[in-house]
């Protein structure tokens, strides 16, 4: 019987493969880290081969702890990291390392260009803004300084697409890359307009066909079967980009109530939902994105902030060097288990915190490659617990200003991601935001969303309604209401926040140059 799904989910330092049943339980999760460079210059890469040796090694893992796994198996849906570049030549082998969404290399390019007349018209075709992680931006980069690479490419993936490739010979994206790059998001389809918007008209030919996960599959072949242990022809469904299939999994779509989603992971992503194109909202800054959701007629709207958690990982490094010149035996792991006692004995909005601790800047809901993290408003009476709460704060207002920036504020927000766990965190997003708080019980929504493509591609559930009122609806907690007075505090404090990101912004320019020329 075919009774089995997997859900790949392929992040930037993880890559995860998930056996599910066709009601949606967990059966077994196999996991590998997936390694990446920062290199000078703002470049971040990661080597192809090694993704897709270690998204085998993670099938295998499955393999051996399903003993009849290849006869039960029904399909395989891969998700993946978003944005980026990664170029494979005809004979389907690397052309240099993958450029990642973190990389900021076409900061200036994207600054340059979008204050041309064309981002304009390219916005209300794409519905995105334009940033240097975007493969659009890497490839306009490439072409001015790196021809050499174009030269020898035949198709330009993203991380998902690569990994479909390597499981069933095709080369195809699908309709959430394709279209928030280079497409229409009305109509889900390559625009010809965008591309000649954008200067790619000769690297048009590098983009694949689209391929639609919600209905369309290939088989795995002969060759990928054997390193697999699976068998030759099981249905490979190239789910949509990782934002989405987290978010579907998460409890962004809802058949009967509209709510938000924010993933806080090590980035921080906000969507919403928009149940047809003339629901979208588009800002005057043109920033966000808008991804075509596995649902006809439906998008999610989404503001991502460039680090969420990352700011939160940097902190408790910190905190870790420190103790160890004078404790031995102290963890990481420990100090993160006492985040939350530590911002509960700190007052709310005490520190402003501008989380943009991310090397490539920030991108939402504002551009800024120069964009940098810092405290305001700092004093001797400040000790750890505040510093620790002004960092979680700071997460929170990015939250909101992101929300802001699609629209209205969601009076209720599913949160995902592990540092949902935190009491304290949800109190503040939920306090920040105005909105009631519900969390997953799910740990892999990617990788559930994922395999919620497959089942509804198989038939396994008519519709995506169906599907998400036995695989998500259930795993959803009760919701937490917001504290009013908290709220009334942040309301104050956000204020300030988006007026001091916005007075900082030309010392940011500033120190930028400053660091360009020490470098030149």
């Amino acid at each position: 019987m075919k009774d089995i799904l997997i859900g790949i989910d392929a992040g930037t330092s993880v890559i995860k493969s998930i056996a599910f049943s066709l009601d949606g339980k967990q059966l077994a999760v196999s996991s590998v880290a997936n390694h990446y460079q920062i290199l000078d210059g703002g470049a971040a890469e990661q080597d192809l081969e090694q993704t897709w040796l270690s998204t085998l090694e993670t099938l295998k893992g499955l393999v051996a702890q399903i003993g009849d796994l290849s006869e039960r198996l029904a399909a395989v849906a891969i998700t993946g990291q978003g944005d980026g570049t990664w170029l494979i030549d005809k004979d389907g082998r690397s052309v240099c390392p993958a450029w990642l969404w973190l990389d900021s290399r076409a900061g200036n390019l994207v600054e340059q260009y979008s204050q041309s007349e064309n981002d304009q018209r390219r916005y209300e075709l794409t519905g995105t803004g334009f940033n240097a992680c975007q493969q659009g931006a890497q490839l306009l980069l490439m072409k001015q300084h790196h021809a050499q690479l174009l030269d020898k490419a035949t198709t330009a993936f993203h991380c998902k697409d690569w990994l479909y490739f390597q499981l069933t010979g095709i080369r195809a994206t699908d309709p959430s890359e394709g279209c928030f790059t280079y497409g229409n998001f009305q109509n889900r389809e390559y625009s010809d307009e965008v591309i000649s918007l954008l200067g790619l008209e000769k690297e048009q030919s590098l983009l694949p066909p689209m391929v639609d996960g919600a209905s369309e599959s290939h088989g795995l072949t002969s060759s990928a079967a054997t390193l697999t242990g699976l068998l030759e022809g099981t249905p490979i469904v190239l789910a949509y980009v990782d934002v989405v299939c987290t978010a579907l999994g998460a409890g962004l779509y809802n058949p009967s109530e509209d709510t938000g989603c924010t993933i806080v992971g090590s980035t921080g992503v906000h969507i919403g939902l928009a149940r047809s194109p003339g629901d979208v909202n588009l800002n005057s800054k043109r920033t966000g994105y808008t991804m075509a959701m596995p649902i006809p007629g439906c998008y999610a709207s989404l503001q991502s902030n460039m680090s969420s958690t990352l700011n939160i990982d940097w902190l408790i490094d910190m905190i870790t060097d420190v103790v160890g010149e004078y404790s031995a035996g102290v963890t990481r792991e420990d100090l993160l288990a006492r985040l939350d006692d530590w911002m509960n004995q700190a007052a709310p909005a005490n520190i402003l915190y501008q989380p943009y601790i991310s090397e490539a800047g920030e991108r939402g809901p504002f551009i800024d490659s120069n964009a940098r993290a810092g405290f305001i408003g700092l004093s001797a009476k400040h000790r750890l617990p505040d510093l620790i709460r002004s960092v979680v704060e700071g997460l929170a207002f990015a939250s909101k200003d992101c929300y802001l920036a699609m629209g209205e504020l969601p009076t209720q927000v599913c949160l995902t991601g592990g540092a949902a766990r935190s009491d304290v965190l949800r109190s503040i997003f939920g306090s920040v935001l105005g909105a009631t708080i519900k969390t997953s019980d799910r740990k892999e929504a990617g990788a559930a969303g994922a395999a919620m493509m497959a089942a509804v591609n198989l038939g396994c559930y008519d519709t995506m309604d169906a599907c998400v009122n036995v695989w998500v609806s259930p795993y959803l907690g009760e919701p937490e209401p917001f504290d009013p007075s908290l709220h009334s505090i942040y309301e104050e404090a956000f204020s300030n926040y988006v007026s001091a990101r916005s007075a900082i912004a030309p010392i940011w320019k500033s120190m930028a140059d400053h660091a360009d020329g020490e470098h030149a």
